[in-house]
């Protein structure tokens, strides 16, 4: 199983001159962070989506001494989309493998990742079904054990059991893998490019949602960070629940 880390964005939203993924938090950035937990999971292919500040990311993976383990591919376009992030990484995302794809800017509980790495589910979303509804988080709707939706936006006509938000992170089956590198193709070749990569997949989602599952994670502690109060959540509450989990489950 390899993995995909797309870090190629300017993050405009956070305001700060770095990107997401080199943010620290005790002393340790996201980044250290993803490649520690992956390699505890077993994981020890990692390709990383780069584009804003490549060479910052290059440094860090070296302080880290993990170019073994971890590549790099260069999203020259990469203030454009972040479909254009899956484009760059097509050659990884097709290799006939299990894939693990994620968004660099995400703190999570490493039991998270063990979850989704583990999964018997071929096609894979994760689940938080503690969240507020709003126009910011990306969500997943269930119908009768279905997923039936995947947006910010939900259609005032969808009827569904539960709601949860997405946490950024999908695990693909090889077959799974081979067609969203072909819907990426498609929206690259249709002037889509300019979409969020999650459309891609929300397009497999619809059109055979029985390939797709998912695995719930409430209870773990996780945070997307995507502005300046993220940060200072991060620290003060995301940071403290992660131990406090790790202290009971160990």
């Amino acid at each position: 199983m390899k993995c995909i880390i797309l870090a190629a964005g300017l993050g405009r939203r956070l305001g700060q001159d770095l990107p997401k993924c080199l943010l620290k938090f005790n002393g340790k950035t996201l980044l250290e962070r993803h490649i520690d937990n992956l390699l505890a999971g077993g994981i020890d292919e990692v390709l990383i989506v780069v584009g804003y500040q490549a060479q910052a990311i290059h440094d860090e993976i070296k302080v880290l001494g993990a170019e073994t383990q971890v590549k790099t591919v260069y999203n020259r376009d990469y203030e454009q989309g972040s479909v254009l992030s899956l484009w760059y990484a097509r050659e990884y995302l097709s290799c006939g493998e299990d894939i693990l794809l994620m968004d660099a800017d995400v703190m999570y509980h490493p039991h998270i990742l063990e979850r989704l790495i583990k999964t018997d589910v071929f096609n894979c979303f994760l689940l938080d079904r503690d969240f507020e509804m709003g126009e910011e988080p990306v969500k997943l709707c269930v119908r009768e054990n279905v997923l039936v939706e995947f947006r910010k936006q939900l259609d005032a006509n969808l009827t569904y059991d539960f709601a949860g938000e997405s946490v950024g992170f999908f695990k693909f089956n090889g077959e799974g893998a081979h067609h969203l590198t072909l819907k990426i193709e498609e929206y690259v070749k249709t002037q889509r490019h300019t979409e969020p990569y999650e459309e891609a997949i929300r397009d497999l989602l619809l059109q055979s949602p029985k390939d797709f599952g998912y695995e719930d994670i409430t209870g773990l502690a996780w945070l997307e960070i995507d502005f300046p109060q993220d940060i200072q959540r991060a620290q003060l509450q995301i940071l403290p629940k992660i131990g406090e989990l790790q202290n009971k489950l160990t």
